[in-house]
C-alpha cells in the first residue's frame, strides 16, 4: 500500500488522502514522527484550502469531503502528543473542536487527556 500511494504522489503531491493514509501506516509502525509529517502535510493542505476560501465556517465532520482534513487533524494532534508536544496537540485539538463542535472524533476527549498529563518543566 506504501508503495501504490507514493506512486500516487508523485503525480499529484498535494493529494491529502495519500498524505493521511501514510500517517496512518506510520502510526502502526510506532514512527511518530513520520506520521506527523504526513498527517502535518495533509492537515496543512486543509488549513490553506480554508483560508483561500475565507474561512468558512462551521466545517462539518459529517460531510464526507471534510472527513479527512479532521482524521488528519487527529492524527497530528496524536503524533504530538506521542512525541511529547502537548501544546501543540492541543492547538490542532481546539482548532478541529471550534470547526465542528459536534465534535465526531472526540477532541473533547483528547483535550482532557492532554490537560491530565502531568508538564515537564522545560529542561527537565
Amino acid at each position: 500500500a506504501r508503495e501504490e500511494l507514493r506512486w500516487l504522489l508523485e503525480g499529484c503531491r498535494d493529494l491529502l488522502a495519500a498524505h493521511r493514509l501514510l500517517g496512518e501506516i506510520a502510526l502502526e509502525e510506532g514512527d511518530a514522527k513520520l506520521a506527523r509529517a504526513h498527517f502535518g502535510y495533509a492537515f496543512q493542505l486543509g488549513v490553506d484550502a480554508l483560508a483561500q476560501a475565507g474561512d468558512p465556517g462551521p466545517l462539518l465532520y459529517q460531510r464526507p469531503a471534510n472527513q479527512g482534513f479532521f482524521q488528519a487533524g487527529k492524527g497530528l494532534a496524536w503524533s504530538f502528543q506521542q512525541l511529547g508536544q502537548p501544546d501543540k496537540a492541543r492547538e490542532i485539538a481546539e482548532r478541529l473542536l471550534a470547526l465542528d463542535p459536534a465534535d465526531a472524533l472526540n477532541f473533547r476527549t483528547m483535550l482532557a487527556s492532554i490537560d491530565s498529563t502531568p508538564r515537564q518543566p522545560p529542561g527537565g
